[in-house]
């Protein structure tokens, strides 16, 4: 540990939800005049970056958020074994998790075992046991510097995600174990600074943050924040990168007498005019080369498709189109709200823009619901969505819905925000039952609704079908959710 006279600097570098994209791809950025399209991201250039980081900065350590291993189809097709070599390149100190139990815990802790750093998850334990299932914090000595750093996994992963993700594990929400590691850290380990690396999402965070002290910096994620400057809740510095390997962030400490007294920050667009760390790229052209048919072309846009929006999304209004133009005849279709997926401006679509937009290829599903089962759907879709406790929120954006108008007021408590909703042309019938299409459990959970079947259709598919029959691809963007 310092002197009590020591000056010194500490450089965190953070890296979070990049969701599988390895290469180069299309970003959103929100302007005057709406929303505008440019290219970003690929580890070859966030590795470029990160060394020009460790060139200027001493005392240099970077952890990554997590939602590393899911989100384009060659990382969903190889389970994540096709990220661990660029991983390993970049001088990661730590991770934490959420979409990267996709392919189950046991398979997560397999892929961990491969890397050349830790996954800490203080808040997940094995339920035949009772013992944390990653270790929960690590120490890091750098510069004379002793860094304590607790990892929080995604507590919805448990409550909200396909029950394999899950299975034979227990998460919390961190509550009990934030303060607890904090004071195992300050006290018994004399940490000069605890690093809190959490995916539990920023309004999370925040609510975790200001009921317990001792945190000096969050390495937020889950919730795709562009922090342009770190938030600061109860002696605490938050930061949050973006999403899609996008952006990369950096936030510089000066330290005296092991306090923090002074920081600067910065939020790196991954620009397309970075050159890339030769060394990287081929790793990732390498990893790519078995997925060439992923740049074929199959169709056209007039109009961008993205996720940016949290009501309503063009992105989802033409993966529901397509849904209906493969399995027809129902009242409503159902998707989740979810934040992945980069954008495709108008032009050309290629078979990866549609893997991103579902890159696990789900299989389309019918169900029935009454009008009351409807109606819980929507409320309940809504608290996880804007519940005004943050530790109730469980991720991503409000239900994607074709065949619904629904008006709603977000700032009612639970079970009373929607207003009014309409089936086609009719009020919703509490009564009558609807025929509805949906893909995974994340849209319909299991145990709702009655004669669930699954119709043999898949995502990808129905959206090539729909792009093959609309050229160009002009998608009507109704607004099906409406706040009043």
């Amino acid at each position: 540990m310092n002197s009590p006279t020591s000056t010194t600097t500490l450089t965190l570098l953070q890296l979070n939800d990049v969701h599988g994209y390895l290469n180069l791809h299309q970003e959103v950025f929100p302007g005057p005049e709406g929303f505008t399209y440019r290219p970003c991201g690929g580890y070859a250039r966030l590795a470029a970056v990160l060394h020009a980081w460790r060139r200027q900065h001493a005392n240099c350590l970077l952890f990554d958020g997590g939602d590393t291993f899911h989100g384009t189809r060659p990382v969903v097709e190889t389970q994540g074994e096709i990220l661990l070599p660029v991983l390993r390149e970049l001088g990661i100190a730590g991770m934490t998790a959420h979409w990267d139990f996709a392919y189950g815990p046991a398979h997560l802790k397999a892929l961990v075992s491969q890397l050349n750093y830790p996954l800490l998850a203080a808040n997940v334990y094995d339920k035949a046991t009772g013992e944390p299932f990653f270790p929960p914090y690590q120490l890091y000595e750098t510069g004379g510097l002793r860094v304590g750093v607790v990892g929080l996994a995604c507590p919805i992963v448990e409550a909200n995600m396909p029950a394999h993700f899950s299975e034979g594990l227990h998460f919390t929400d961190g509550h009990q174990e934030l303060p607890r590691y904090i004071a195992e850290l300050r006290e018994q380990k004399q940490a000069d600074v605890v690093v809190l690396l959490s995916h539990c999402g920023f309004p999370q965070d925040m609510a975790l943050l200001s009921r317990h002290a001792g945190v000096d910096v969050c390495l937020s994620s889950h919730t795709h924040n562009r922090l342009y400057e770190p938030v600061q809740v109860n002696g605490c510095l938050l930061m949050q990168s973006g999403a899609h390997g996008s952006f990369a962030g950096r936030l510089t400490l000066q330290l005296e007498n092991g306090r923090v007294v002074g920081h600067e920050h910065e939020l790196r667009e991954i620009s397309a005019d970075i050159t890339p760390d030769p060394v990287v790229q081929a790793l990732v052209d390498h990893a790519l080369a078995p997925f060439a048919h992923l740049r074929e072309a199959v169709g056209i846009t007039r109009g961008a498709l993205h996720r940016a929006t949290a009501v309503n999304a063009p992105m989802d209004d033409f993966l529901l189109e397509s849904l209906r133009f493969r399995v027809p005849g129902a009242a409503v279709y159902l998707a989740n709200g979810w934040r992945y997926g980069a954008p495709v401006p108008p032009g050309p679509v290629r078979l990866d823009d549609l893997y991103d937009i579902n890159p696990m290829d789900s299989e389309i599903e019918t169900v029935e619901l009454t009008g009351v089962e409807l109606w819980q759907l929507l409320e309940q879709n809504l608290e996880k969505t804007y519940s005004p406790d943050p530790l109730c929120q469980m991720g991503g954006y409000v239900k994607r819905a074709l065949g619904l108008k629904v008006y709603f007021k977000v700032e009612n408590p639970a079970g009373t925000r929607v207003q009014r909703v309409f089936v086609g042309d009719e009020l919703l019938d509490p009564a009558r039952t609807y025929q509805a299409v949906f893909i995974t459990v994340q849209a319909v959970p299991e145990g709702l609704g009655r004669n669930r079947r699954g119709t043999g259709h898949h995502a990808v598919a129905a959206m090539r079908a729909y792009l093959d029959r609309h050229r160009p691809l002009a998608v009507a963007q109704p607004e099906t959710f409406v706040v009043t």
